[in-house]
């Protein structure tokens, strides 16, 4: 038996209950993994509290690293004993041990850590595809990133000053402005102080931005807009503030032509081939120096609930692992 957070119902945080289950045996195509470290995320938040429906019983968490226990058969690309890590759609990292599909899983270089690999899959291929793929930014772009000091902003500020841009990020106390400074961005601007509109143009000297990156949705709606050149590119790709209200496709014609794209991770990286290019640029950008992945807060498995407590309050900075006892 193993144990693992099941949901039950939606609610608050006293709906993440431990309980034991017992994974199983894996079937074609499938692998049996025990977990070393789990990343938490607010999709996570978003499937305790409905915001993204889910059958019943649950179990939250989209990605974490491991090692593989067994395999089924049919898959010949893993072996028992290799650290694996992954970022799924599905749900049920928050367990000691789980059984997935293989072709999901891919292959930790030993110069990262499982705590590094498992808070970076989710986090850090989403800014592969913001910055590669979205929107592919290249030297002497200005970019705007709202929140800045969250788990993917402080590896999309790092790469894409790796890349040549000019980093632009928003973030919401002073603590939180300095880890991003410390985190490649050129410039952040408070926006518990400061307009974060104004301060753009004033930054960029009337030119404004070529692509905004949104995660916070409702409290940055239509600022965002409002920060980007003719033809620029809004790309809403979160809501921790609430959903963007829904708004007249003219909106886009009137603020200078601009475009504007709701993308997923999960679409991104639906073929094999593209999970392992993103992973295989990602781990390379880690290895080479130009990202540089620090886990700031570590909770027990079992104290899930205060961790979700903490991410909601925005009392967590960069990234956050669980650990299983």
């Amino acid at each position: 038996m193993a144990k693992a957070i099941r949901l039950r119902e939606t609610g608050g945080p006293e709906v993440l209950r431990l309980e034991d289950f017992d994974p199983g045996k894996p079937g074609p195509g499938e692998a049996l993994i025990e977990h070393k470290a789990i990343g938490l995320n607010f999709i996570d938040i978003y499937h305790r509290t409905g915001l993204y429906p889910t059958d019943k019983p649950f179990t939250p968490g989209s990605e974490a690293a491991g090692i593989v226990l067994e395999v089924g058969a049919g898959v010949e690309h893993l072996e028992p004993g290799e650290r694996v890590a992954y970022c799924v759609s599905t749900g049920g990292a928050y367990a000691e041990r789980r059984l997935i599909a293989a072709d999901r899983l891919v292959r930790v270089p030993d110069a990262i850590s499982d705590e590094q690999a498992a808070s970076v899959m989710l986090k850090g291929l989403t800014a592969w595809y913001l910055l590669r793929r979205t929107f592919p930014v290249k030297a002497g772009d200005t970019i705007l990133c709202h929140a800045a000091a969250g788990g993917v902003g402080l590896i999309l500020g790092q790469w894409a000053k790796h890349l040549g841009a000019t980093v632009i990020g928003t973030a919401g106390s002073k603590e939180k402005v300095e880890l991003a400074l410390a985190h490649g961005y050129d410039h952040v601007i408070d926006y518990s102080k400061d307009d974060f509109v104004a301060a753009v143009r004033e930054l960029t000297q009337e030119r404004k931005c070529d692509v905004v990156y949104d995660s916070v949705g409702k409290d940055t709606f239509p600022g965002s807009l409002d920060c980007l050149r003719p033809l620029g590119m809004f790309v809403s790709f979160g809501q921790s503030s609430g959903v963007v209200p829904p708004f007249s496709v003219n909106l886009l014609a009137q603020k200078g032509s601009l475009f504007a794209t709701r993308p997923s991770l999960f679409t991104y990286i639906a073929a094999r081939k593209d999970l392992e290019e993103g992973a295989r640029e990602l781990f390379s950008a880690i290895e080479g120096g130009a990202v540089q992945v620090v886990v700031n807060q570590r909770y027990p498995l079992s104290d899930v609930g205060r961790a979700h407590e903490d991410l909601e309050a925005r009392r967590t900075t960069g990234t956050t692992v669980l650990i299983p006892s």
